[in-house]
């Protein structure tokens, strides 16, 4: 079967959950975080929840594990969380749950931020991964950076990464 007709056969709305992960952000200034529900909204996705959730590898894990459980809830999104500060707990958090790594999704995002940003991009670890049916998107902070991973990774291959892990 092609990849189109996979992508055919992929849900059209998928049920998502949003975790902004920062020390400082609020719901008035998560950007990020509103970005994401406005990409998916606009595309004809349904939002299940969305949390802000202080940059602790624990307390990120235990959220996204409560996600997880959710039968609702088929895609989880962070952003925020990804750099190499010291504070940046995301990517340890993330990761060690996955029980299969999407590598490609970090490599592409990396490749498409270099066009964007030069050698920054390399700063980035933004990745992505699945547990059990469900895939986890970890993205940067930037809502510029978020805009360019929900735009041109995540949102063309949201159906069809679903119909996957569905399968």
């Amino acid at each position: 079967m092609s990849v189109r007709e996979h992508k055919a056969q992929g849900p059209v709305a998928v049920n998502c959950y949003i975790l902004t992960v920062s020390d400082t952000r609020t719901p008035e200034t998560d950007t990020s975080g509103r970005a994401i529900r406005a990409l998916l909204q606009d595309a004809g996705h349904v939002i299940t929840g969305h949390d802000i959730e202080r940059d602790d590898p624990d307390r990120i894990t235990a959220r996204l594990r409560e996600r997880l459980a959710d039968e609702s809830t088929h895609v989880l999104i962070s952003t925020g969380g990804t750099g190499i500060s010291p504070r940046d707990g995301t990517f340890e958090a993330v990761t060690a749950l996955f029980e299969k790594r999407l590598d490609g999704f970090g490599e592409l995002f990396r490749m498409i931020s270099f066009e964007e940003i030069g050698s920054a991009a390399m700063l980035s670890r933004a990745t992505a991964g699945t547990v059990g049916r469900k895939a986890i998107f970890a993205l940067p902070g930037s809502e510029k950076a978020v805009r360019l991973a929900m735009t041109r990774l995540v949102l063309p291959e949201l159906g069809h990464v679903v119909q996957q892990l569905l399968k």
